[in-house]
Order: C-alpha cells, then structure tokens, then sequence
C-alpha cells in the first residue's frame, strides 16, 4: 500500500515536500513514480525514482524545481517541489512497478493522493 501526504495552500513562488510511505516488503526493489491530475486535465507522469535513486521520465513543465528522492530505510520517496505555480495545482499521487514508465496502467499499485493548491 502506498499513502502520500504533504499536500496543501501554498504561494506561488513557495515550496513543498511530498511524502509517499510504502507498506509491506520489497520496497527497495520498486520504482515509485508521481502523478498529478489538475482540474479539467488529465493525468500526467510528474517524475519517477528507479531502485537504484536515479530519476526518470521528469515532465519538462517541472525540470530544475522538482526533485525525487528516495529513503530506502523508511520505505519512503519524497516529491522535493520549489518555485510552485500556478499550473502546479493538482492531487498527486505516488505509484510503484517494476520500473519506471510513462504510462499510468504500468503501475500495479497507487496511493490515494494528496491535494497541493497553488495560489495566493
């Protein structure tokens, strides 16, 4: 099971920090990724972090102010998120597979999602 939290009101220009916590076994060997669906639109790939640490697939509108993390000993990714926009607003949700993909049904299992709003 997947559960992320860490969402909320920020400003623009503000920054936050998504968790996502992973229950049961073998967590290190799976690659978590972060999707967001903004009102209206549908849902995108936002990042997603290897076994291995590495990120993959980071969507253009998010390069150089989103990062992705992983602590293998608490079973947990992080969604580093800085310089939030206006376009940002969106429930993310973190999903876990064998590997990283762009493609949302490549991802056996998914979180509830945690609301993030952007505005001033």
């Amino acid at each position: 099971q997947l559960q992320a939290s860490g969402g909320g009101l920020v400003r623009p220009g503000g920054s936050v920090r998504l968790s996502c916590v992973v229950s049961g076994p073998g967590f290190g060997r799976l690659a978590i990724a972060w999707f967001r669906r903004a009102p209206g639109k549908k849902r995108e790939v936002v990042t997603c972090v290897t076994m291995f640490g590495r990120s993959a697939h980071t969507a253009d509108s998010v390069k150089g102010r989103f990062t992705v993390s992983r602590n293998n000993a608490e079973n947990t990714v992080y969604l580093q998120m800085s310089n939030l926009k206006d376009e940002d607003t969106a429930v993310y949700y973190c999903a876990a597979a064998d590997g990283c993909y762009n493609i949302a049904y490549e991802y056996d299992d998914w979180g509830p999602g945690t609301q993030v709003t952007v505005s001033s």
